[in-house]
């Protein structure tokens, strides 16, 4: 008898524990319809990425897809059309996919990353409800057929980090509550449609990195409030339709290394501390400046590109160029400049197409004066 009891309570204990293990590894229910309506929203043609996609245990083997330890709930969703992945390796080609992204990826309520890149092919909007995913630090959508405009809420995801919808086919302006994602450090908005105005309070991006606004039809000015981003390392804003002066505290920004501007519509002069500050990539040609380049260079200015080609600047190449401790690549042809090319460094090195279509420009590499 006693033996029976014991044989009992363990089938017993056997049992709970196979329905406990079971519910531990299947995902939670909301989380598991949300993921197969994605799914069936997309459709991918060559790899079978969503092969995995089966089962009720999706935080262990679905591909791209990870959960909370602790919580058991998706936290990461992660398909790149180019990685270093076996499986493109192996095929010797990259991802494509076409679909959509469906609005029940908002009721992955616990969503930390959602990263879908690159596939080429995937179409719609971005699911305006996305804005309520509280737990959403990085946000990127690069290499896709993405429309439609940025969702007007997206300031609502204040622990943000990285947000990256380079490449698709993105139009209307920036969102004014942009500039309330306060822990946003690297935005790549690069090769869309925007249009319209950066907002004036732009600088709120206290945590900013880098900004990646080119290929755009973004007009209005430089907002000044630019210059109190104290982190902001890479700005390019090249190949819009910006025009006004560039505002004079830019050359001021402590970490600022890469600043280009060209292709614009940006006039006025050319602020001499840009020419001594930290920058190191300079490129604001193809704009309408004018007036002298400012004979300010020193020992720190140091430059692996300075590119002032196709603008209205007037009078010498300025003496103290000779002065700064480095310049790799100057570009200053299609200007108004006149006078003798300066001796030495960096000029030595540099090819005549740096100072052609100037005015009156002579001596080395050019002909004689």
């Amino acid at each position: 008898m006693e033996t029976a009891i014991r044989l009992h309570l363990t089938v017993v204990a056997v049992i709970l524990f196979a329905v406990t293990f079971a519910s531990i590894r299947a995902c939670h229910p909301s989380d598991l319809a949300a993921l197969l309506a994605i799914k069936a929203a997309l459709h991918e043609p060559h790899f079978g990425i969503f092969n995995s996609w089966t089962g009720t245990d999706c935080c262990h083997n679905w591909h791209g897809v990870s959960c909370d330890p602790e919580t058991g709930r998706v936290a990461d969703i992660n398909l790149r059309g180019e990685a270093e992945d076996p499986i493109y390796e192996k095929n010797h080609r990259t991802g494509y996919m076409t679909g959509t992204i469906s609005p029940a990826i908002c009721r992955l309520t616990r969503l930390s990353s959602l990263t879908i890149a690159d596939w080429k092919g995937i179409s719609g909007e971005i699911p305006k409800c996305i804005t309520t995913l509280p737990f959403l630090r990085i946000f990127d959508l690069i290499g896709n057929k993405i429309s439609g405009e940025i969702p007007a809420g997206i300031g609502r995801l204040h622990r943000l980090t990285v947000l990256n919808f380079a490449d698709n086919l993105i139009s209307g302006p920036i969102p004014t509550s942009l500039t309330n994602l306060s822990s946003l450090m690297h935005l790549d908005l690069r090769n869309n449609k925007i249009s319209g105005e950066l907002p004036r309070d732009f600088g709120r991006l206290s945590m900013l990195s880098r900004a990646l606004l080119s290929r755009n039809l973004i007009g209005g000015t430089i907002p000044s409030s630019v210059s109190q981003i104290y982190r902001l390392a890479d700005l390019d804003l090249s190949l819009n339709q910006i025009s006004g002066p560039i505002p004079l505290t830019i050359g001021k920004m402590a970490v600022l290394a890469t600043l280009n501007l060209d292709s614009n519509k940006i006039s006025g002069r050319i602020p001499p501390s840009l020419l001594v500050s930290g920058i190191s990539n300079l490129n604001l040609s193809k704009n309408f400046l004018d007036g002298i380049i400012p004979d300010v260079f020193g020992p720190s200015s140091y430059f692996t590109v300075i590119d002032l080609s196709f603008n209205k600047l007037r009078g010498n190449i300025p003496k103290s160029i000779i002065s700064a401790s480095y310049i790799g690549h100057l570009d200053l042809s299609h200007n108004h400049l006149c006078g003798r090319i300066p001796a030495g460094s960096p000029f030595d090195h540099l090819e005549p197409s740096s100072f052609t279509y100037n005015d009156c420009l002579c001596g080395k590499p050019l002909k004689t004066c």
